[in-house]
C-alpha cells in the first residue's frame, strides 16, 4: 500500500531542500576563494625559471673553465638561486665590506648591479701577482688591488654576454660603486631579477650576486618565453580561424605606369595643354601594386561602369 504524504510533510521536505542546497553551494564557493596578494604579480613562472637556470648554468660552466685556466687554480662557480625581489631587499643583503659595480646592459641602456664578496679578492689578487692564492684579512682594496679585481669583473661581464647571447644583451662593466652610491642606480622599490652564484676556490669561497631592473627582467623573460614557445604549433581549428581573419584584411591597390625620372626643369615649366614625354613605349603594361609592392603587370579594362585590371604576368617573370 502506497503512503500518501500530507501537505505539511510535503512543505517540510521542500523547506529542507531549500535550506540545504544553498548552504552546500556557498560552502563550495568559500572553499575556492583565497585572498589575492598583489606583491606576487609578475612572478617568474616555472618555464621561465627553467630557461633562466639553463642560461646561467652555461655562464657558470664557462666562467669556471676560463677563470680556472686564467688563475691556474681550481675555481668552481654554481648557480644558487634566481628570484624576483625589491631592490631595497637586495641592498640589505650586501655586506658592509663588499665590491659593488654598475654594469650597463646594451642595447637597452639600463644599469644593473654586480656584487662580489671581498673575501674572494685576496686569493685572486695573490694568484695574479704570482702567489699561491692564500686567504687574507677582510679589508678595503687599494687602488692597485681594485684595478686587478676590475679585470676579473670584466671577464665576468664577457662570459655573461656570451651566455646571454640568445636574449641579445651585452654586459659592459662601467665602474665600481661605493655603498652610498648603489641606491642611486635604480629605485629602491623597483622589483628586480636577482641571480646568486657561489664561487669556491681552494682557500676561500663567496657569492657573486646580480640584480637586473624590471625593464631588463621583463625583456629577458619575454624573449625566453618566446624562444621556449617557438616550437609550439597552433591547433588546426585556431589556424583556420587565423587564416580566415587574415583574408579579410584590406590593402590599398593601384594600377599605374612604371616609375620614370624627369628633369626638374620639365616639371617647373609645365602649363595646361602641354604634353609631357615619359619616354615609355606605347605598349608598356601598367604595374598593379598592392601595399606599395609591385606584384603583376596588368592591362586596364572596363566592365560596365567599373574599371578593372586584367593580370598579364608576374613582375618576376617580366624582369627576367
Amino acid at each position: 500500500m502506497e503512503k500518501t504524504l500530507k501537505q505539511d510533510e510535503i512543505d517540510a521536505l521542500f523547506q529542507a531542500a531549500r535550506s540545504s542546497t544553498p548552504e552546500a553551494g556557498h560552502a563550495e564557493v568559500r572553499a575556492r576563494v583565497v585572498p589575492y596578494n598583489f606583491s606576487s604579480a609578475g612572478q617568474i613562472s616555472t618555464d621561465q625559471l627553467r630557461a633562466i637556470s639553463m642560461l646561467n648554468d652555461l655562464f657558470a660552466r664557462n666562467l669556471t673553465h676560463n677563470l680556472a685556466a686564467w688563475l691556474r687554480t681550481r675555481f668552481q662557480v654554481n648557480l644558487v638561486s634566481a628570484e624576483q625581489i625589491q631592490f631595497n631587499e637586495f641592498l640589505l643583503r650586501i655586506p658592509e665590506i663588499s665590491y659593488v659595480a654598475s654594469v650597463r646592459l646594451e642595447p637597452l641602456g639600463a644599469l644593473s648591479v654586480l656584487q662580489l664578496d671581498l673575501g674572494l679578492a685576496p686569493p685572486v689578487i695573490d694568484l695574479l701577482l704570482g702567489g699561491e692564492g692564500r686567504d687574507g684579512p677582510l679589508r678595503e682594496l687599494t687602488d692597485i688591488e681594485e684595478s686587478i679585481l676590475g679585470s676579473v669583473v670584466e671577464i665576468i661581464c664577457r662570459e655573461l654576454t656570451a651566455a646571454w647571447q640568445p636574449v641579445g644583451l651585452s654586459f659592459n662593466f662601467e665602474r665600481r660603486q661605493m655603498q652610498t652610491q648603489v641606491a642611486r642606480v635604480m629605485s629602491v622599490t623597483e622589483k628586480t631579477l636577482c641571480l646568486s652564484f657561489e664561487i669556491r676556490m681552494p682557500h676561500s669561497s663567496g657569492l657573486l650576486n646580480l640584480a637586473f631592473p624590471a625593464v631588463v627582467a621583463n625583456t629577458i623573460l619575454r624573449r625566453l618565453t618566446a624562444d621556449w614557445g617557438r616550437g609550439r604549433r597552433h591547433a588546426g581549428e585556431i589556424r583556420k580561424r587565423m587564416e580566415a581573419a587574415a583574408r579579410r584584411i584590406r590593402f590599398g591597390g593601384t594600377l599605374q605606369l612604371p616609375t620614370v625620372r624627369l628633369a626638374a626643369g620639365m616639371v617647373e615649366n609645365l602649363e595646361p595643354g602641354m604634353v609631357l614625354r615619359l619616354d615609355q613605349p606605347a605598349n608598356t603594361l601598367p604595374e598593379w601594386r598592392v601595399g606599395g609592392q609591385s606584384l603583376f603587370q596588368a592591362q586596364a579594362i572596363r566592365q560596365g561602369a567599373h574599371r578593372a585590371a586584367r593580370v598579364e604576368r608576374e613582375m618576376v617573370e617580366a624582369e627576367a
